[in-house]
């Protein structure tokens, strides 16, 4: 039988949420952008899905107060690097701040300029399509403009901490 009283909600506690969230894994990606002044600039990130194949959107969340985000709003382009399972240390790299991430990182320059490292499992490259205020966060969304991908085991990201796929069972291949 359902409460028919209704219960004024307990505010979730940060802390909370944050555990509850990291039961999800996810992928490691390393968004990354040149701004206007010639610059490259990167951040790692787990909050990173496609939206639309029609066409083709994908999306990022950013925290408001990251220097970063500066550099995105100030592109016209930015590159989604989905991460290798042997990535983990540039994983680390990227998600740190007050050194020059890019220092002594090979990358190249994408067919727009973006920066994009060797080694990855796939690359998006997307035009800024919108942005938008979503709690702390700025939710960016690109146009993909243009991808590639190669095989590879991903670099996952589950319970705060770095994982690797097993192996998939034999069983796996019939289905």
């Amino acid at each position: 039988m359902a409460n028919d009283t209704k219960l004024a909600p307990h505010p979730l506690e940060p802390r909370q949420f944050r555990r509850t969230c990291s039961r999800f894994a996810s992928g490691v990606t390393i968004i990354s952008v040149v701004d206007s002044e010639g610059t490259a600039h990167g951040m790692t990130a787990s909050s990173f899905t496609s939206v639309s194949l029609n066409p083709p959107l994908i999306l990022v969340c950013v925290g408001s107060g990251a220097r970063f985000l500066d550099a995105v709003n100030s592109a016209e382009h930015f590159g989604v690097n989905f991460l290798s399972e042997t990535q983990r240390a540039l994983s680390e790299r990227f998600a740190g701040s007050g050194y020059d991430r890019f220092e002594g990182v090979a990358w190249d320059r994408g067919v727009t300029g973006v920066p994009l490292f060797p080694g990855v499992l796939g690359t998006l490259e997307c035009a800024l399509f919108r942005t938008f205020t979503a709690g702390d966060h700025e939710i960016v969304i690109g146009r993909v403009e243009h991808a590639s991908w190669r095989d590879g085991e991903p670099l996952i990201h589950f319970g705060s901490q770095y994982r690797a796929l097993e192996s998939s069972p034999a069983w796996w291949s019939t289905i």
